[in-house]
């Protein structure tokens, strides 16, 4: 992309924002920071008893599922189990493990619902992926050198990263990890083209794979060895429960992979060379995240199974926001962008799931060979 200067003191703008003055962007952050403030403040006792109802819903779910696939040589209770163990599992990673870790619900002072003492149903420790997300991702949002989410080492989804031959495989790549994408997440949460780079030592990676083997002997304890065992014990069906607990959890992959890529890599997203984060303030900040993240429409079911990062424009603005607000701000948003005259991106589901994958295949060809959009 090709950065903008309104003058040789200012530093360079993304395209998006070009056409504003840094008066204009120092009015637009203070407008920001007071909408956050306002809603911070008005925290209470009705937004606790959502996240409380939200995990005993999800625990409920939970339970009922496992149990289901106690019986499940019925079709009926395999098919009613997996899809209720995949709903409880989605609830928990999206709507309350990723934002608890988010530090979200730190303000309730619950020690049991805290970004310090959380661990979540996913394969990757909550640790590490605090570190390479809220610390770098939401820092560096789509800094092409800097956010390390761009692509996740594997996959070219910007022009911005200089193409290389085994981006051919962009189309088959993002495939396989969808079905396996908390397996993914946790192997890229090692960061080993850190280590290989020197930035990251070997020691610290000998830490994150004791605390990664920690995980997944849990996890394999209870989703692969726990649930089925009890099901071969009481009624003889432990392999329908094992199958029934693998397929609940690529569902859960395959939706988590789609909200997340969706949010990140449509059309109309931007991403930004290192340049443009020079002599950066917050409220360049704030532009970056609205113009470097895209939200889905849908209804408010919709919005809680994404665990609302379909409005994932709020939640870069705001990633320490309580997640059921950012309905409640996303007009606000979008008035602000629209009297700045910057774009809010905006589409459903299927819109936008269609422009990612379109961005991967094109973007596996040299740049020479791709169709431009």
């Amino acid at each position: 992309m090709t950065l903008a200067t309104l003058d040789d003191r200012t530093p360079p703008r993304p395209v998006g924002a070009a056409h504003l003055t840094r008066e204009q962007i120092d009015e637009l952050g203070r407008e920001l920071d007071a909408l956050r403030a306002e809603v911070m403040d008005s925290l209470g006792a009705e937004d606790a008893r959502y996240i409380h109802g939200m995990i005993q819903t999800q625990r409920m779910l939970e339970v009922a599922g496992r149990l289901l696939l106690v019986g499940a040589r019925r079709p009926l209770a395999f098919a009613a189990g997996t899809g209720m163990l995949a709903v409880a599992k989605i609830l928990e990673n999206m709507e309350i493990g990723h934002n608890v870790i988010h530090g979200q619900w730190d303000w309730m002072r619950d020690p049991d619902i805290h970004s310090t003492s959380w661990e979540w149903d996913f394969v990757a420790p909550a640790k590490g992926w605090k570190h390479t997300h809220n610390d770098v991702h939401h820092t560096w949002t789509n800094v092409v050198g800097k956010d390390r989410d761009v692509g996740y080492s594997v996959l070219r989804v910007s022009r911005e990263q200089e193409w290389e031959p085994r981006f051919l495989f962009n189309l088959p790549m993002n495939a396989l990890i969808a079905p396996l994408f908390e397996w993914a997440i946790a192997i890229y949460d090692l960061e080993l083209d850190e280590v290989k780079a020197g930035r990251k030592s070997k020691g610290a990676l000998r830490d994150d794979f004791k605390a990664l083997g920690v995980k997944v002997a849990r996890m394999i304890a209870k989703d692969y060895a726990g649930t089925p065992l009890v099901a071969h014990l009481a009624t003889r069906s432990g392999v329908q429960a094992l199958v029934g607990t693998a397929l609940a959890n690529t569902i859960r992959n395959i939706w988590a992979h789609a909200v997340i890529f969706c949010g990140h890599f449509p059309d109309e997203v931007e991403s930004f060379p290192e340049e443009a984060i020079a002599g950066e303030t917050r409220g360049d900040w704030y532009v970056r995240q609205m113009l470097g993240s895209a939200n889905l429409e849908g209804g408010k079911l919709f919005h809680i199974m994404t665990g609302n990062l379909s409005h994932q424009i709020e939640h870069h603005l705001f990633p320490d926001m309580p997640s059921r607000r950012y309905g409640q701000i996303a007009p606000r948003v979008r008035e602000i962008c629209e009297r700045y005259g910057l774009k809010y991106t905006s589409g459903p589901l299927h819109r936008q799931i269609r422009q990612t994958w379109r961005t991967l295949a094109r973007l596996s060809l040299p740049d020479r060979l791709a169709v431009s959009r």
